[in-house]
């Protein structure tokens, strides 16, 4: 059974048209005083090494402006809906099971009807669960691990039934409450499955309020990077070359943390559930940015760099 979700008014997709023009000319903004405030808690004692392997997707070349509000340079950015799989000594997951086969039918129908065609993917886009089976030499997943409950970080999961999922609690009870679903094209991927909530419960790391060790050993802590939705998390991950830093959607690009740009008002002011909030997420990851290396899950050009080698997937005999 399909999400009922609220449509956007004639005036909100007006606004969100005109925000796009004034934002090209007039960007919000960076907030000095808040960029004073954070402070630096520093980075957590990893006692484990993990590995990230983004799976292979295909980019759309989209306008930079249409993502990074009140940027040209460079003309256009390539796009990505991206799955990171992530292997830890004690389990290996799945982070942002980006795409479902028939996602067209099954999720992205669910969606307004004035983001299908801004979102819809290319047609040579690969399922999850596809692109998995061509990296025979991962590990089976034992879970899932999504930044935030939007349909093309989940719907990928519509695949894989049975799959346990690991979702901050806030985000949960978000997507759960009400006949309407505040977002379409998820609940479908989270019914009938082993869901395992968790709360930031830990202490501030680097310059994020919240945290949550997921096993305990400073190798996989999920900080609080809400604003895109109410429970986005952040995966920060010990790998042999350095921290990295899994961040959802509190960017679309790596360009918005560089110089403290908002998403560009169409699509992004229907993407951001907390417009202010996601923007004073983006003044904390542009302070970690020379600490740690973010990756923006749209971000094709920093997801790429974790893509196996061949021979490293298929190795020669």
């Amino acid at each position: 059974m399909s999400d009922q979700v609220r449509q956007p008014s004639v005036i909100e997709c007006c606004g969100a048209a005109a925000g796009l023009l004034i934002g090209a000319v007039r960007p919000r903004r960076r907030d000095e005083r808040l960029l004073r405030s954070i402070t630096d808690a520093g980075l957590p004692t990893a006692r484990a090494t993990v590995k990230i392997t983004t799976l292979e997707q295909a980019p759309r070349s989209v306008p930079t402006a249409a993502v990074v509000e009140g940027t040209f340079t460079p003309r256009r950015v390539d796009n990505s809906l991206n799955t990171f799989v992530v292997q830890h000594p004690r389990a290996t997951f799945l982070v942002d099971p980006a795409v479902c086969l028939d996602a067209e039918e099954r999720a992205i129908a669910q969606l307004p009807a004035v983001l299908r065609g801004v979102v819809r993917p290319p047609a040579d886009t690969l399922a999850t669960i596809t692109a998995l089976q061509r990296e025979p030499a991962l590990p089976t997943a034992d879970f899932a691990l999504p930044t935030h409950a939007h349909w093309d970080h989940v719907c990928g999961l519509l695949d894989m039934p049975g799959l346990p999922v690991h979702l901050h609690g806030v985000e949960h009870r978000w997507i759960s409450h009400g006949e309407v679903a505040p977002v379409g094209g998820v609940r479908d991927a989270l019914v009938d499955r082993p869901l395992i909530d968790y709360e930031l419960d830990g202490p501030p790391i680097l310059t994020f309020t919240r945290s949550h060790d997921l096993f305990g050993d400073g190798s996989i802590v999920l900080v609080d990077l809400a604003g895109h939705t109410p429970g986005s998390v952040g995966i920060l991950a010990h790998t042999e070359n350095g921290w990295v830093l899994l961040a959802g959607d509190a960017a679309w690009h790596n360009l918005q943390i560089e110089g403290v740009r908002q998403k560009s008002s169409f699509p992004g002011g229907f993407a951001d559930e907390d417009r202010d909030k996601t923007f004073r997420t983006l003044h904390r990851l542009h302070l970690a940015r020379h600490l740690v290396t973010i990756v923006p899950t749209h971000d094709h050009s920093a997801a790429v760099r974790f893509r196996p080698t061949v021979e490293t997937v298929h190795p020669v005999p």
